[in-house]
């Protein structure tokens, strides 16, 4: 069976850092990768332009996520997809189901669909985690509020499907391309 050959896509340099142009295949170093931030979840190494979100990527989402300790990755949430996490380093907490769990470096999270959770950054310095998601598979999420999560400010007020809803409710800012460290600081 004779294949197409896939270009290799070229990276661009913008002030966050480098992005793919194009849909072929790229290497990028997570020092030299764009990243958004926000105050209220640290940042992530996305690996595409935060405008291209889910064109690079189609089927499934990938990030690094550095987070401090307190700073939630996002606000408590159960999707119709499933994720996967890995803690490459530092320390950080799991919150599913309401329920409470301390991760530590090479820790690895699977998140069924429909499962409850939340990662909070932990320990004595920054965590960083490799998250990944499908995409594509169904639009189903809701937000439902958590009193643990809540400690973190991590809950939605009141439960919606609607991340605007949720996360304009809680007070949180959008994520902006920003160049950030890596390894984290």
């Amino acid at each position: 069976m004779a294949r197409e050959r896939p270009d290799e896509a070229e990276l661009v340099q913008t002030d966050a850092g480098l992005v793919p142009e194009g849909d072929g295949w790229f290497v990028v170093n997570v020092s030299d990768a764009a990243a958004v931030a926000s105050e209220n979840a640290g940042y992530a190494f996305l690996f595409e332009a935060a405008a291209a979100r889910g064109r690079v990527f189609p089927h499934f989402g990938i990030n690094v996520h550095v987070l401090q300790p307190g700073e939630p990755a996002s606000l408590y949430h159960a999707e119709e997809t499933q994720e996967a996490f890995l803690v490459l380093r530092g320390e950080c907490r799991l919150i599913v189901e309401d329920e409470e769990r301390r991760l530590r470096q090479w820790d690895f999270f699977y998140s069924a669909p429909w499962t409850a959770h939340v990662i909070v950054g932990a320990g004595e310095g920054p965590c960083a985690v490799l998250m990944v998601g499908a995409r594509n598979v169904g639009d189903g999420l809701v937000y439902p509020v958590s009193e643990p999560a809540g400690r973190y400010g991590a809950s939605a007020v009141e439960e919606t499907s609607s991340g605007p809803e949720a996360y304009g409710g809680a007070g949180w800012e959008q994520p902006e391309p920003a160049r950030k460290p890596w390894p984290p600081e």
